[in-house]
C-alpha cells in the first residue's frame, strides 16, 4: 500500500467515530485512542494483528443500537458485538474474510448499557431482561423472589446475559438443567442491516421461533446483535451439599457410571483432574465432584447413598455443606477460568461420557505440568486449561482423541500466535456448508465478527 492510500485509510478511520457520535451522542462513542482498559486489551485479543478498530460505542437503547448497525451497514463497516467484553477474546481472530476483504477497520458495539429488567413473571418462572444486564445483578434480583438462573458462566461478576447466550456458556448446571438454549424462551436482536427482529415469547409453552433461538445460542455474535432475552428460572433450593470421591481411576469411572444409572438427581457431577483436586486441598490423580440441591432430607439421603457407593469401591470422600459447598464451587470455577489478559490456553472439550476418564488418563501420561481439566459426567462436555507453552502437537493429539470418541476440542482463549497457527474450532463435521448458508442469509455482507466462528464464518 502506498503512502497516499495509507493516509486516506487513516482519514477514513478517524472519520468513523464522529459519524457515530452524530447518531447516539459524543459521550457514548470512544475513538480507539480514548478507549479505556480493560476494553483495549480485550478488543486487541479478539482481532487479528492486521485488523483495526476505529471506535467503541455504548448505545443506551435498542433503537440506538439499531441506528448504529444501520449506519455501519450503509458504510460497509465491520462490527464486533460485545456485552462487557469478558469473553470477547473467545474463538477465532476477527478479521476481514475473502467474502468481504474491505472490512477494515471495525467498530465494537457494547450492549452493557442495555441492562434493564423488562419483566419478572415469578409465578410463571420466567424473566425478561435486556442483553447487557450482568449475570450477578440478575441473580441478586431473582433471589429476592427466592429464584435463580440455573447457569454457571465464566466471569460471573462481569458476564452479561446476552454474552452468555452468544457463547452458550452454561457451566456445571448443565448436569441437571441442560444448556443455555434449553432455558431460552424468547430473544430480540438487531439484524446486520439494522432491522429489529424477535422470536419466542415470555411464557414457557410458547415455542414460536424455537429454531431461531437455537441458532443464536453459541453464534458468537456472527448472526445479529442480541438486545433482549427471556429465560426460564427456578426456585432456590433449601439445601446444597457436595461430595467429592477420590481414589483409583477405575473406581472413579465405576462410581460415575453407577451415579448416572441411579435414581440420584445431582445438579452437578464433574470428573476433575488431579491438579484441580490439589487446588481444592485434596490429594488424588482425579476425582468426582457431585452436588445435590433440594429440600434438606432429600439432600442428606442422596449424599448418604453416594457415600455408600464410594465406600463399596474403596474410594475416599469429602463432604461440603452449606457455605463450604458454595465456596468449593467458587474455587473450582476460579481454577477452571482463565483471566482475559492471561497467556494461558483455555479449551472447550467434548467426548463420549464413558471416555472421560480415559481422556484424563491420556493427559496425565503426557507428563506435562500446569494443566487442569473438568468434564461434566452426563454430557461429556468440559473445560481444559494449560500453560501457554503447552506443545501445540499435544493439543492436536488431544483434539484427535476427542474426535475419535465422537467429541471435539475448540480453543476458546490462547495467545494470538497460537490462534494464527492452529485452527481454533477444529470442526470436522458435515454441517459447514449449512452454517455458511445461514450466515449468508443473516449477514450477506459478512459484517458481523467475520472470522470468529467455525470455518472462518
Amino acid at each position: 500500500m502506498n503512502t497516499n492510500s495509507m493516509q486516506k485509510d487513516s482519514a477514513q478511520i478517524q472519520a468513523i467515530a464522529p459519524k457515530l457520535q452524530q447518531v447516539i451522542g459524543a459521550a457514548y462513542v470512544h475513538p480507539w485512542s480514548q478507549i479505556e482498559q480493560p476494553w483495549q486489551n480485550r478488543i486487541s485479543q479478539a482481532i487479528a494483528p492486521t485488523s483495526e478498530v476505529a471506535c467503541l460505542a455504548f448505545p443506551q437503547t435498542a433503537t440506538e443500537l439499531a441506528d448504529i448497525v444501520t449506519c455501519a451497514h450503509q458504510n460497509h463497516w465491520g462490527m464486533i458485538p460485545a456485552g462487557s467484553g469478558s469473553k470477547l477474546h473467545w474463538g477465532g481472530l476477527i478479521q476481514p474474510s475473502s467474502l468481504a476483504p474491505h472490512l477494515s477497520p471495525f467498530i465494537t458495539l457494547s450492549t452493557q448499557r442495555l441492562n434493564q429488567l423488562i419483566d419478572h413473571a415469578a409465578g410463571d418462572l420466567t424473566v425478561t431482561v435486556e442483553a447487557g444486564m450482568r449475570f450477578a445483578e440478575l441473580q441478586t434480583l431473582l433471589a429476592k423472589a427466592n429464584q435463580f438462573l440455573a447457569i454457571d458462566p465464566s466471569y460471573p461478576q462481569e458476564a452479561t446475559i446476552g454474552g452468555m447466550v452468544a457463547t452458550a456458556d452454561t457451566g456445571s448446571f448443565r448436569q441437571r438443567y441442560q444448556g443455555v438454549r434449553d432455558m431460552l424462551l424468547g430473544i430480540s436482536f438487531v439484524r446486520a442491516d439494522g432491522k429489529m427482529a424477535k422470536a419466542g415469547g415470555r411464557v414457557v409453552k410458547n415455542v414460536a421461533g424455537y429454531d431461531l433461538m437455537k441458532l443464536f445460542t453459541g453464534s458468537y455474535g456472527t448472526l445479529g446483535v442480541i438486545t433482549q432475552v427471556t429465560l426460564r428460572v427456578y426456585p432456590l433450593p433449601e439445601a446444597s451439599h457436595t461430595l467429592i470421591l477420590s481414589g483409583d481411576d477405575g473406581a472413579i469411572a465405576e462410581a460415575t457410571s453407577l451415579l448416572l444409572k441411579s435414581a440420584l438427581t445431582p445438579i452437578h457431577a464433574d470428573v476433575v483432574s488431579g491438579t484441580v483436586m490439589a487446588a481444592l486441598g485434596l490429594k488424588s490423580a482425579m476425582g468426582l465432584a457431585v452436588r445435590f440441591q433440594s429440600i434438606l432430607p432429600s439432600v442428606k439421603e442422596q449424599m448418604s447413598r453416594l457415600a455408600e457407593v464410594g465406600r463399596s469401591l474403596s474410594l475416599s470422600y469429602a463432604s461440603y455443606l452449606d457455605d463450604e459447598d458454595v465456596m468449593l464451587w467458587e474455587r473450582l470455577q476460579t481454577r477452571m477460568t482463565v483471566a482475559p489478559q492471561s497467556n494461558q490456553i483455555a479449551c472447550k472439550i467434548g467426548i463420549q461420557p464413558s471416555k472421560a476418564i480415559a481422556l484424563l488418563q491420556e493427559l496425565h501420561q503426557l507428563s506435562f505440568p500446569f494443566w487442569s481439566a473438568q468434564i461434566h459426567s452426563a454430557s461429556g462436555l468440559g473445560r481444559f486449561i494449560c500453560a501457554s507453552d503447552f506443545p501445540s502437537n499435544h493439543l492436536l493429539k488431544l483434539r484427535d482423541s476427542c474426535q475419535t470418541h465422537g467429541g471435539f476440542l475448540s480453543i476458546l482463549q490462547a495467545p494470538t500466535a497460537l490462534k494464527q497457527h492452529i485452527e481454533v474450532w477444529g470442526y470436522s463435521g458435515n454441517a459447514l456448508n449449512v452454517m455458511r448458508s445461514l450466515k449468508h442469509q443473516f449477514d450477506p455482507n459478512n459484517l458481523l465478527s467475520p472470522g470468529r466462528f467455525v470455518g472462518g464464518i
